[in-house]
């Protein structure tokens, strides 16, 4: 049934149990990069973009790793989303031990972390805005361990390495990506 599932009714799933405005903003980031890539695949946008939208809707109410994904994966099922669509959300958590088989779950690894670190980057421009955010900026603060620390460093290196893109090129797509999306994401 999820295939069927509009971006509204996953956007009133996600604000139901979303109230921050950063972990809206994520989810539309992630959203937003899914959308593009699966452009880029060939993909079915609609569907990869609801991924992108609900990975983390629980995550405000249930935030510890015993709880997220799981009690989100709990809530899809009494909802009617498939096991596909779970799995996929199942998979963006390595401690869940769901392994990432499929070119979407890859993805969304591979975007997650990665758009919390561009917006980071983006917010300590001196405009505050993506237009200034460049690959060798990103690069370099991913070097810096004391920026951004609750980013895992490691999850954007594997993500990257599983999606089987360079790592400049990903940067740089997940800029351009958001850049196309910047009023809703406040970039």
């Amino acid at each position: 049934m999820d295939k069927e599932l509009s971006r509204e009714e996953c956007f009133k799933i996600l604000k139901e149990y979303t109230k921050s405005e950063s972990l809206l903003k994520h989810a539309y980031a992630v959203e937003t990069c899914l959308v593009a890539y699966a452009k880029k695949f060939g993909e079915d946008e609609k569907y990869w973009g609801n991924i992108g939208l609900l990975h983390d809707f629980d995550y405000e109410k249930f935030p510890t790793a015993e709880e997220h994904p799981y009690k989100g994966n709990e809530i899809l099922k009494e909802l009617g989303f498939s096991v596909e669509f779970r799995n996929t959300i199942m998979s963006h958590a390595e401690y869940t031990g769901i392994p990432r088989e499929t070119k979407l779950q890859k993805t969304l690894f591979a975007c997650d972390e990665l758009t919390w670190f561009i917006t980071a980057v983006t917010y300590v421009r001196p405009s505050k805005s993506i237009e200034e955010v460049k690959v060798k900026s990103v690069k370099k603060k991913l070097k810096d361990k004391g920026f951004a620390r609750a980013v895992n460093r490691e999850e954007i290196f594997k993500g990257t390495e599983e999606l089987g893109i360079p790592l400049d090129e990903h940067i740089q797509f997940c800029i351009d990506a958001m850049k196309g999306n910047k009023e809703l994401l406040g970039l």
